[in-house]
Parts: structure tokens; sequence; C-alpha cells
């Protein structure tokens, strides 16, 4: 009779710890969706080791999208969502890099599918997916010097004059 394990969260954060130790953090379980933080350093071997292991087999990658959390040291980030299709299960993994230098390793020597939107994340959050294969813009302007998805920009135009903020109760 063969023996049957369960994969839950544990289970995977147990596996991660034991191949990867410190290089895995900040973990949580919010939604029942486990979710952890590691470095820039580890991201391409983490996502490797998910989607190589044969129990695992976290070989769809869902989203990968960029955040800014400009009270924060380290205010850029990087999320990952990965999904084992034979097990149902996903995880979160986060990533954080400093404004000043917003560089991470690219995805797409794992997943291909990563493309479009490492490109998106770089067009809006102006984080640099080194080795890329064609990293520019892909839904704004070419020559746009600001990254709008940053909260470093008012969210209105303070020189518009076609408002009137009395409409608005302002």
């Amino acid at each position: 009779m063969s023996e049957v394990t369960t994969i839950n969260a544990q289970s995977i954060l147990d596996k991660l710890k034991a191949k990867f130790g410190e290089e895995i953090f900040d973990s949580s379980e919010p939604y029942n969706l486990l979710t952890f933080s590691t470095t820039k350093e580890s991201i391409v071997d983490v996502i490797k080791f998910l989607y190589e292991d044969q129990e695992l087999k976290f070989t769809y990658l869902t989203d990968l999208c960029g955040i800014h959390y400009p009270d924060q040291e380290l205010q850029l980030g990087v999320i990952y969502h990965l999904h084992s299709l034979t097990k149902n299960i996903r995880v979160r993994i986060k990533v954080f890099l400093p404004l000043t230098s917003p560089r991470i390793p690219t995805m797409t020597t794992v997943f291909p599918g990563a493309n479009w939107m490492e490109r998106e994340t770089y067009d809006f959050f102006g984080i640099i997916f080194e080795g890329h294969p064609d990293l520019r813009r892909i839904l704004n302007v070419d020559d746009m010097v600001a990254f709008p998805m940053r909260k470093e920009f008012p969210l209105e135009d303070p020189n518009r004059t076609d408002k009137n903020d009395e409409y608005f109760g302002r």
C-alpha cells in the first residue's frame, strides 16, 4: 500500500525552510493562502524549486505584479502567485526592493509567460528585471519619465482649470 502525503501550507513551508533556511521569512496564511517573503538573490532558486519539486509541482505562474509602500524601508516589491494544478494549492511570494535600486532577476528563465507581466511591472513601477529579453514599456508611451503606479505623485493635476472643486464639496 502506497503512502499518501497531504500537501498543505505547513508542509510546503517546511520543505522550503529545509532547503532555503533563513531565506524564507515573514510567512503567514491570510485567507488560507500561504504567503512568505524571500530575497531578490534567492527568488529564482525558490521558484525553480517549487516548479521542479515532483511532489509540489507549482508549474503555473498565475500573476506577477509590483507594489509600492512609501512608508517602508524597502519601498518597492514584486509579488508572485504560483499555482500547483495537480495539488490545487496556491502560494504568494513577496520580494521587497529599495527605491534607489529596484532590480530583480527575471523570471522568464522559469516561466516564459512572465515576459509581459514583467514588462507591465516595469512600465508602472520602474522595477528592472535583469536578464529580461525585451524590457521596455508595454502600455504607457515610450518617452514617459514617470512610473504612474508609484505613490509619489499627486492623484490629480494641481494645474487643472477645467474642474470646479465646489461641485465636489471641497
